[in-house]
């Protein structure tokens, strides 16, 4: 009998030695992971221009009749396309829209050379700036001056309006590290239906701890936003419960390697296409379609809806968000059990 113990590991498929097939398999995958970061980061990032972004016209009481037409006409000629232009008939429908989210900003024609452009600092700095920019440059070009009104502004200490996504992605990067490490240390696959249960029981009591930690921080300890912390407490709950099950969901069925597919999903595709640095329309049009379907985008959106914006476009957001925690909630369950390839158990011990 040999030494020990009695038992002894099943053999490992090697490579090379010290190297198991495994090994060099999550190498590569990890290879993959981090090129992939650099190019979704850069993609994103490397070159922000203005990309239709909305923008409301509205001519000057009094004015003759087609004024706001001829300059939304003029202003969506601008080469490539960096306004998606409406016409709308009064200032408080343009400051409406603004407060909707359904416009990023609302130019207003003046009776002399002087027009008013109106932005919203609360849903990114970057678009009120890319704003500025191109239609001062217009105005110039046609003898007039243009003064920049930030009608929704940010709160004093949220610098640019980037404290909503830090607060999601933090939220968010709580949701795949707690569902990673349980399932690292208790196994990828729960072994029975009521396990499973537990494991996201657990889940859902970190998720309230945690949206209450987040809304805490960023309210009363820091004084980022003020009030809200209910609202932001729950948003925090969901966002960690959907990002934790979906990953849970994602080991279930694919093992290790459903980590790796929570980065690529959270971060490397998730994060850059959120909406922080770089709102939707300064971003390359792939980052900016998937965006608002993935977490941290959905996060962010809705912690600048609750805060800033009366919970405009919260709805959309909380579905989406919803939308993953069933999905993950149900695979989950649905994976539990099940039995699993030889690749996919533990090393076995056997009798020497």
């Amino acid at each position: 009998m040999a030494s020990g113990h009695g038992l002894h590991e099943a053999p490992r498929r090697e490579l090379l030695p010290g190297v198991t097939r495994r090994a060099a398999v999550l190498v590569i995958g990890v290879l993959l992971l981090q090129l992939g970061f650099v190019l979704s980061y850069v993609g994103a990032f490397h070159a922000p221009a203005p990309r239709d972004v909305p923008l409301a016209v509205v001519a000057p009481p009094g004015a003759p009749a087609g004024t706001a037409d001829q300059v939304a006409a003029q202003l969506e000629g601008i080469a490539g396309d960096p306004l998606d232009v409406r016409v709308v008939d009064a200032e408080d429908d343009g400051r409406q829209l603004l407060a909707d989210r359904d416009v990023d900003g609302v130019l207003l024609l003046g009776t002399g050379t002087e027009d008013t452009l109106l932005v919203s600092s609360a849903e990114g700095g970057a678009v009120s700036s890319a704003l500025t920019e191109v239609l001062t440059r217009v105005d110039a070009a046609q003898q007039r001056t243009l003064t920049t009104d930030d009608a929704l502004p940010a709160a004093t200490d949220d610098a640019r309006g980037l404290s909503a996504f830090y607060l999601a992605v933090g939220w968010v990067v709580g949701g795949y590290l707690v569902a990673s490490i349980i399932g690292v240390s208790a196994g990828s696959r729960p072994l029975t239906r009521a396990r499973g249960v537990v494991r996201l029981g657990s889940l859902a009591v970190y998720a309230i701890v945690s949206g209450i930690g987040g809304a805490l921080i960023t309210g009363p300890v820091l004084g980022v936003f003020d009030g809200h912390l209910l609202a932001l407490s729950a948003l925090g709950a969901l966002l960690v419960f959907a990002v934790g099950a979906f990953t849970m969901a994602l080991q279930v069925w694919t093992g290790l390697v459903g980590i790796g597919l929570a980065i690529l999903l959270f971060v490397i595709l998730g994060n850059p296409s959120a909406g922080g640095a770089y709102p939707a329309p300064l971003l390359p049009p792939f980052w900016a379609g998937i965006g608002p379907w993935l977490p941290p985008g959905a996060g962010t959106s809705a912690v600048r809806g609750i805060v800033y914006f009366g919970g405009a476009g919260v709805g959309q957001a909380v579905l989406v968000l919803a939308a993953y925690a069933v999905v993950g909630l149900l695979a989950t369950l649905a994976g539990s059990g099940r039995h699993g390839t030889v690749e996919e158990r533990e090393p076995v011990a056997v009798p020497a």
